[in-house]
């Protein structure tokens, strides 16, 4: 990524999905035969990859502007002020009175598992013709979440992150799971443009077609940018980052830290992450040290129900992350 100036945190512009979370906290799986089961919590919140990278850039101090579509719904309006709550600019958002407001019912169990159910909606409507160029012209790192559910992307977002790193902006994807099984959607001609790829083992093996996480790194490397990083997120293991120097793959690990209060949930702590790296960097701060904050911030986020409501602010998570 392009380093800042000295004090500047830099812009970030996320493009991607808009939905909101119905968060529902399981002792067990759930029966089926109209049993009705009684749980722990329910939590409606904001979700989707893209705008909980966003919140949680913002609350992090860094300048987030995010351009998605929503429904012209009560779940869009819902998803549109949370956002202005958490201090992400929205101007650049759509709403789309012809499709609802995308939602994601999660149905986690103590220890971390979770079942996403997902109703589209708007969530892949976003194309990149709906990101104005005064969005682009004050940004210094475009963020893409969710890359296999953002169709409206696919066709046009390899040339147009190519576009962004010829202008000295860097670029980053996560692509989170692919529903459709493939792992394709053009992904390996957008890494030629991407300087971060954050994925866990799961999504990186997939992706490459690789049999171990090792090989997957190599082959997403082989395809990115000079400099670029990989991301590795490794649930409660923390996370490690790869990249090349002088034909060597570098590798720095980065542990989960201790963070007050017990497990509530996984959910966007993978994003989190992704938020805290982000932040780091824009700031100036070395590739080990943004992973560590990264680490902090999405273990933290495990810590509330939702993704969004255990993210850090900038002192609490360089104080945890002993930076």
């Amino acid at each position: 990524m392009t380093e800042p100036a000295t004090g500047d945190t830099g812009r970030l512009l996320v493009v991607g999905e808009l939905c909101a979370d119905i968060v529902v906290e399981l002792d067990e799986p759930p029966q089926f035969d109209q049993v009705e089961t009684l749980v722990r919590r329910t939590t409606v919140t904001m979700g989707s990859s893209s705008a909980i990278t966003a919140c949680g850039a913002a609350r992090l101090g860094v300048p987030t502007a995010l351009v998605g579509v929503v429904g012209n719904d009560l779940l869009g309006t819902f998803v549109r002020s949370e956002l202005v709550h958490r201090g992400v600019d929205v101007s650049g958002c759509l709403v789309d009175g012809t499709t609802p407001t995308g939602s994601s019912t999660i149905l986690t169990l103590p220890g971390g598992d979770r079942s996403i159910l997902t109703a589209t909606g708007s969530i892949g409507t976003v194309r990149v013709e709906h990101v104005a160029n005064d969005a682009v012209a004050v940004a210094r790192h475009v963020h893409v979440g969710a890359f296999f559910l953002q169709y409206g992307l696919h066709p046009d977002l390899a040339k147009w992150f190519a576009s962004l790193r010829e202008r000295g902006i860097s670029t980053s994807i996560d692509p989170n799971f692919d529903p459709a099984g493939t792992w394709d959607s053009g992904i390996a001609e957008v890494l030629t443009a991407t300087d971060v790829l954050f994925c866990n083992q799961h999504e990186a093996m997939e992706v490459a077609g690789a049999a171990t996480p090792q090989w997957a790194v190599r082959w997403l490397l082989d395809r990115m940018p000079e400099g670029a990083v990989v991301v590795l997120k490794l649930g409660p293991r923390g996370a490690a980052a790869f990249h090349r120097s002088g034909g060597d793959t570098l590798r720095a690990d980065a542990l989960a830290p201790p963070v007050p209060g017990m497990l509530i949930d996984t959910v966007g702590a993978g994003d989190s992450l992704a938020a805290g790296y982000l932040a780091a960097r824009l700031r100036g701060l070395p590739l080990g040290d943004a992973l560590v904050l990264g680490v902090t911030n999405g273990t933290a986020s495990t810590r509330a129900a939702g993704g969004i409501a255990g993210q850090l602010d900038w002192p609490t998570a360089t104080s945890r992350a002993q930076l």
